[in-house]
């Protein structure tokens, strides 16, 4: 409650008393007395008492109101006269506000020129900033190095922010100036700085940078267990940024790299990062649980005994916003005779579900075990060339070599180019299905028996040609050919169009076996196409 003597000053202050109004906005901006400390109102206050020659409030105002604080009022560019006179008085703190008034202002449309300071503005604005950098003030060694890494090269900007080298003190750099203000404290230049070393491969200069920026951010949680109190940690989590779940994420790798790293603080910041959603901490966290490695075998710096359970959990998470490598690591956990849930079926699925996803060594195991059990099911060897083909794209030589055994690149057969040489027009559109199907021959290198007896409906299998005419030739052998290029892909929709809705069997169009045969060689002759076949 304010005294009497705050009550006279308020009513002196409403009344225009220039030196009521400078004693109210010292009281508001301290404290004390009956007035709590309101910087906001001490603003309004001093602003007032400045504009009636109180050189006292404009000092006072450089000295004590914060960016912040001004930045937040309906008009911050109407205190930058007081902000300049206490610049031009030598606060230091005055020129760090007004650099970042002048700075952060931009021309608006539709106002006149006045409202966004002008180039002369900005020069002094960038001057006072140097001067408040190099006097030590962390954040204007911040705001230097953004405005220094925003110059242009050659701009007047880029010429005020550099500094003339010498012998004894080298030239600033954006980088020199951002390390000076993580060193003063500041969050943002720390971050910056993290990211920079991430990037460039530097985890001990990483670690320096972010270490304090992550054990602030676990503070809170420093005494809690995952599994004690998950959901005391999933709502910590939540109430953090997404940049900072990336830092407490890598922080926890770049600790997991490092030789005698703290494990506890590793295994917070990923646990904190994974309750936040973070796929990578997940799987890290997850991997580190169970002792393994990205290949399912024992990580070489684990320790300790695995937690199969816990780490279940975060690989399923892990897995179920897309990550292959969870669902591979899954599939080895459910492998493991230790673990008192082995599962075969559960090891399969997982793995499956990993090739789907696109990891190549599941690719690779599940088109090598459907080739191993193509005896068990006729269509194995159809998944094989599947998955094979994937894991093949993606750089891996033994799928190469194995799908090499398992279905043959499609190839021209020589009889179907010569017949296709004897094809005139006429013949195409009097015979459209026999001319379609030594069209088939030659891309896919069908033998006459397979190009007249082959159902495409039956055989395309979207990345290879099943040819199995048995049922009508006995001779024959069941054979794959590989689709591998999307003109081949492009000419076998085309040659299966001309079939669509057409009967073709013995009682279709085409006839019989024996009558297709007489047809083919009655059109390309009997040198290219003998009776014996």
């Amino acid at each position: 409650m304010a005294t009497r003597e705050e009550l006279a000053m308020i009513r002196g202050a409403r009344a225009g008393d220039a030196a009521a109004q400078l004693a109210l906005g010292t009281r508001y901006l301290f404290g004390g007395g009956g007035l709590p400390q309101s910087l906001t109102t001490a603003l309004h206050w001093l602003d007032r008492a400045a504009h009636q020659g109180e050189s006292a409030a404009w000092m006072l105002i450089g000295n004590h109101i914060p960016f912040e604080t001004v930045r937040r009022s309906a008009k911050p560019l109407s205190y930058l006269v007081w902000y300049e006179h206490a610049l031009d008085a030598g606060v230091l703190p005055a020129g760090l506000v007004f650099a970042s008034l002048v700075l952060e202002a931009k021309p608006k449309p539709n106002l006149e020129p006045t409202s966004a300071p002008d180039s002369a503005l900005r020069s002094k604005a960038l001057q006072a900033l140097q001067v408040a950098a190099q006097a030590g003030i962390a954040d204007a060694q911040w705001l230097l190095a953004q405005q220094a890494s925003m110059a242009p090269p050659g701009s007047a900007a880029a010429g005020l922010l550099s500094l003339e080298p010498t012998a004894a003190e080298p030239a600033e750099t954006p980088l020199v100036w951002a390390s000076r203000a993580a060193d003063g404290g500041v969050a943002q230049a720390q971050q910056v700085l993290a990211e920079h070393a991430w990037a460039a491969s530097d985890w001990k200069g990483f670690l320096h940078r972010a270490l304090p920026l992550a054990r602030s951010l676990i503070d809170g949680s420093v005494h809690i267990i995952a599994e004690d109190a998950p959901d005391v940690l999933k709502a910590m989590a939540q109430r953090i940024a997404a940049k900072d779940v990336t830092l407490l994420s890598r922080t926890a790798q770049a600790l997991y790299d490092t030789a005698h790293a703290d494990v506890g603080l590793m295994q917070r910041c990923w646990e904190l990062a994974a309750y936040a959603g973070d796929r990578a901490a997940q799987l890290a966290l997850g991997l580190w649980l169970a002792r393994i490695d990205l290949d399912g075998a024992r990580a070489a710096s684990a320790s300790g005994s695995a937690h199969y359970k816990k780490a279940i959990f975060w690989l399923t998470q892990a897995g179920e916003q897309g990550s292959g490598e969870a669902w591979f690591a899954l599939s080895r956990i459910y492998l493991k005779a230790e673990f008192s849930q082995r599962s075969l079926p559960d090891a399969r699925r997982y793995l499956e579900q990993a090739a789907e996803i696109g990891h190549c060594a599941a690719q690779l195991e599940c088109g090598s075990s459907a080739w191993r059990n193509r005896r068990d099911v006729i269509s194995n060897d159809v998944r094989a060339a599947y998955w094979l083909q994937k894991a093949a794209a993606q750089g891996s030589r033994e799928a190469l070599l194995l799908l090499a055994k398992v279905a043959a690149p499609a190839g021209p057969a020589p009889w179907a180019l010569a017949a296709q040489k004897q094809l005139t027009r006429e013949l195409i559109a009097a015979h459209p299905f026999l001319a379609a199907r030594i069209e088939l021959a030659a891309l896919f290198g069908l033998s006459r028996a397979e190009a007249l007896l082959i159902d495409l409906d039956l055989a395309d299998c979207g990345h290879c040609l099943q040819v199995d005419i048995r049922a009508q030739n006995a001779r024959s052998k069941r054979r794959l050919i590989l689709l591998q290029t999307t003109e081949e892909l492009q000419a076998l929709h085309r040659i299966k169009r001309i079939f669509e809705d057409v009967d073709l069997g013995p009682d279709g169009p085409e006839g019989n076996y024996r009558q297709r045969q007489y047809r083919l060689r009655a059109l390309v002759g009997n040198d290219e196409c003998p009776r014996k076949t």
